[in-house]
Parts: structure tokens; C-alpha cells; sequence
């Protein structure tokens, strides 16, 4: 099945209430007026149950099938922008400097507004669909914050789903994969602790900067020779601040950076060593650490199950040869993945053409993949309720 005429019918549409929110884009959790938007538009479309306030500013709408059926899907979209500044110059381009929606989160949220008011319409499933939509995906944790909240239990959600736009995918295209398909985020900061002095009496101090920059260089030993290779891990420093003066060795010196992992034994193993590396090098050199290590999103893992459903109904779609069922795992994080630790379900990205990247000032999502966004949305629905 190709996209659903009635989805084609009401891209236009939903293409307006995407442009209307990506001329308004809100940070992290203070996304009032985006979620006052999503409000006014379910109770438009008539769900059943609407509930604001889930993980702070997150809005669930519940829509009933026609059958008698208990079981219900969830179906999410995430709703927050970016502390960018666009440079799109498109008509609709963001209203607040310093603000701009550079990961397409309008278009997943008006894509999942437009799949809620087909589904409304029709109600040709057998349960309910829970519409999901999340705040402060890009950094805050907010799906975390909304499974704490009871979301799963409150709904009765069984399966949750997910969707994200990939530029350089082709529009009308969809990629998945069972198992890992985006990493762990975790995040260090470490401060070394050295003893100053006078740059022409190096023998005088502990230099920090000369330690920190060994210990720069071993983190990298963590991938190349820690970790299986045939096993994923990205160590990257990506910040190193000391010193203010030419001729003053400091006291301290502090890097940060982030480890990406596909599975939690590595994400142990990466921490272990990192810490060890840092503790072993300064140890050797008279200085002390003081390292912060934040474990941030976990893995995002899509269950098999669901996962071939997900491939399944991408293909009745896009068609078979229009779906990536073994797309490779990709190095960026995801809070999706607080979901699908709660709950069975699958995450799939769908093609926003050739555009610029995620997180890039010149992006702008795509409004031709809306169709196919919705289609997906609305046959995952009815397939998995038993339309």
C-alpha cells in the first residue's frame, strides 16, 4: 500500500501547522506554547483523553478505537528546538534569534498531529493510540522524565514507537535496525590538579598542561587497543581550558568530552578505563584528578518484534526496496531510548532528502516527507490494534 490519500490530502495542512511551529521554536522544557499548540489541535480533532503536564510540559492524547479492545500503542514525537541561530532566510525561518528547530523536531511533532486527526476520523482500530509528545529531547532527558512519571502505566501503553527524520536519505525512504541503532551519551569532566609556577622553572611545578595533553592523547588507546574492534566506542575530548598568561604554568587544567557505546559491557569498560588512564597518568606525575562522569541517555534498542513490524509497514509504504531493515547503528544519543527500556517498541528514521544536517544553521525539514510520516503512523496504529 502506497501512502494513504488521506494523509496526501491533509499534507498541506499539516504543513502549515509545521511552519507555525518552526517560526516559534522553544527550548528543552519550556515549550509552553508548543504544547498549548498540540493541545488545541487534539482537542480540534476530538481524542478522547487529553493529559498536559507528563515530564513537566509533555502532552498525551488518547485516542479510542471502535472496537473493545484494552491494548494500546504509543506513538511519540519529540517537540523542542535548538540554541541555534537560523539561516534558512525561508519565510517561516525562526522568529528568536538564538533559537531554531535544526533537528526537525516540528515536522515529527505536526507528522504525529496529522496521524492523531486521521486516527480520530477513522478509528478503524481495535484499542487505543496514545499520541506522545515529549519536551526537551535535545539534551534534557525528557522522555527519562515522562516514564517516571507514570506515563506507561497510566495510558496502559503496550508497544511504543518512535520516528526521526535522517537528511541524506532520500524522501519517501525509511531505515531501521533490530538491536542498537543509536549510542549511549555519556559525558566526563576532569580537572587535573597540578602545582604552578614560573614557565622558565618548569622543575618547580606539577604541569597540568603537560599532563592533561598525555592523557588526551591515552583516551584514544580506549578504542584502538581497551575494546574489541569489532566492538563500537568513540572517546572524544572536546574541550581543554588552562592557564592565562604566557609565562605562568596554572594550577589546574580541565578537558570534558563524551563516550559513545552500543552496549552496556563497553559503556562500563570505557568508563573503567577512562578513569584509570586519568588516576594512572597523574598518579605517575605527582598530580590529583577530580573527574566527573555523568551517564547520560542509554543506548536506544529496538526490539525485534516490533522491529520487523516497523520494517513491514514501512514497506507496505514505501515499498520493500524504499526500506533499510540493517541501517548501521549511528554514534548520536537519543531519549527515545528511556521508551523503549520501559516498553517494547521499535525506532525508525525516515528520509528528509537532500538537505542540510541535523543540528546544522541552514536545515529545514523537509515538508514532502510529511505523507509518508503520517501514513506510517496511522498503519503502525491500525496493524498493531488489529484494523
Amino acid at each position: 500500500m502506497p501512502i494513504l490519500n488521506r494523509a496526501a490530502e491533509l499534507q498541506d495542512e499539516v504543513a502549515e501547522w509545521r511552519r507555525h511551529i518552526h517560526a516559534r521554536p522553544e527550548l528543552l522544557f519550556a515549550v509552553e506554547n508548543t504544547a498549548a499548540f498540540v493541545v488545541e489541535k487534539l482537542k480540534e480533532f476530538g481524542v478522547d483523553e487529553i493529559v498536559t503536564g507528563i515530564g513537566r510540559t509533555g502532552v498525551v492524547g488518547l485516542i479510542k478505537g471502535r472496537g473493545e479492545g484494552s491494548r494500546t500503542v504509543g506513538l511519540r514525537a519529540d517537540m523542542d528546538a535548538l540554541p541555534l541561530t537560523e539561516i534558512t532566510g525561508k519565510p517561516w525561518a525562526s522568529k528568536t534569534p538564538g533559537k531554531m528547530h535544526a533537528c526537525g523536531h516540528d515536522g515529527h511533532t505536526a507528522m504525529l498531529l496529522g496521524a492523531a486527526k486521521y486516527l480520530a476520523e477513522t478509528r478503524n482500530f481495535n484499542g487505543n493510540v496514545a499520541v506522545i509528545f515529549q519536551p526537551a529531547e535535545e539534551g534534557g532527558g525528557g522522555g527519562n522524565l515522562m516514564v517516571k512519571d507514570g506515563m506507561m502505566e497510566r495510558f496502559g501503553i503496550d508497544e511504543v514507537y518512535g520516528m526521526h527524520n535522517l537528511p541524506g536519505l532520500p524522501v519517501g525512504q525509511f531505515a531501521t535496525r533490530k538491536g542498537p541503532i543509536m549510542a549511549a551519551t555519556d559525558e566526563f569532566t576532569v580537572t587535573i590538579k597540578g602545582r604552578g609556577g614560573h614557565a622558565a622553572q618548569p622543575h618547580r611545578t606539577i604541569d597540568p598542561i603537560a599532563i592533561g595533553a598525555q592523557i588526551v592523547t591515552n583516551l584514544q588507546l580506549i578504542a584502538s587497543r581497551s575494546v574489541n574492534p569489532l566492538r563500537s566506542v568513540v572517546v572524544s575530548v572536546t574541550k581543554f581550558n588552562a592557564g592565562f598568561a604566557h609565562n605562568v604554568i596554572p594550577n589546574d587544567a580541565t578537558f570534558a568530552g563524551t563516550i559513545r557505546t552500543l552496549d552496556d559491557e563497553v559503556r562500563a569498560q570505557a568508563e573503567a578505563r577512562l578513569r584509570q588512564v586519568v588516576e594512572g597518568i597523574c598518579a605517575a606525575h605527582g598530580a590529583e584528578a577530580d573527574i566527573n562522569f555523568h551517564r547520560n541517555y542509554p543506548v536506544t534498542f529496538n526490539h525485534a518484534d516490533e522491529t520487523e513490524h516497523a520494517v513491514a509497514i514501512a514497506g507496505d509504504i514505501a515499498g520493500e526496496a524504499n526500506v533499510n531493515p540493517e541501517v548501521d547503528p549511528m554514534m548520536g544519543g537519543e531519549d527515545f531510548s528511556y521508551m523503549l527500556n520501559a516498553r517494547p517498541g521499535a525506532f525508525i528514521f525516515i528520509g528528509n532528502g537532500d538537505t542540510a544536517g541535523l543540528h546544522n544553521p541552514a536545515y529545514d525539514f523537509n515538508d514532502d516527507a510529511i505523507a509518508h510520516g503520517i501514513s506510517y503512523w496511522v498503519r503502525l496504529a491500525e496493524q498493531r490494534l488489529g484494523a
